[in-house]
């Protein structure tokens, strides 16, 4: 599964128009490499997205082309979330 439809389906992001931008403007690894929104997904991949001043580090659990809004966030595991320096 591409990256854009992931974070889009398990509502990281709310639309993958943002995902996709998100992506190109480098603010996203996958397993320590920077990620387009094309890049392909696998099950245990893990993402590191930088939204602002916050870092958040997820494992992926499983791959669905879709999810009902309850279902979204057992796509994922949230590893880590950390704030940078520059929060005031």
């Amino acid at each position: 599964m591409r990256l854009d439809k992931f974070l889009k389906v398990s509502r990281l992001i709310k639309r993958r128009t943002l995902a996709k931008e998100v992506a190109d403007q480098g603010r996203i690894t996958v397993n320590d490499q920077e990620a387009k929104a094309s890049t392909k997904l696998k099950e245990n991949d893990v993402l590191k997205i930088k939204f602002g001043t916050k870092e958040v580090t997820v494992k992926i659990n499983a791959l669905q082309e879709t999810a009902k809004k309850e279902e979204a966030s057992s796509l994922y595991t949230i590893v880590k979330e950390e704030y940078t320096s520059e929060r005031k």
